[in-house]
């Protein structure tokens, strides 16, 4: 695939970059050599990879999947100026 000057300037347009005449050939030729380098990416053959999280071995951390509310209600409305029975009191603002 190949970035044309009217494609730069429409992805300029998109992206809200100004860009003058003489940006144009520059940013073209980067974004066709962006382009290339991806369709390289294409032709590495990537059966029986495993998906990686890092780059050393390590195993995911994680947690029980349990619902539970928290135990910290009273913590949380603590600095509030009002609250009652563990809820926010706000004023009325809609009639």
């Amino acid at each position: 695939m190949s970035v044309d000057e009217k494609t730069v300037r429409r992805i300029a347009h998109l992206a809200r970059i100004a860009v003058t005449d003489e940006e144009v050939g520059p940013l073209q030729g980067e974004l066709n050599a962006i382009l290339a380098f991806v369709e390289q990416l294409g032709a590495v053959d990537i059966d029986g990879v495993e998906p990686m999280t890092s780059v050393t071995p390590m195993r995911m951390k994680k947690r029980a999947d349990v619902v539970n509310d928290g135990g910290r209600a009273r913590d949380v409305v603590a600095n509030a100026p009002e609250t009652e029975d563990n809820y926010f009191l706000v004023p009325k603002v809609v009639e």
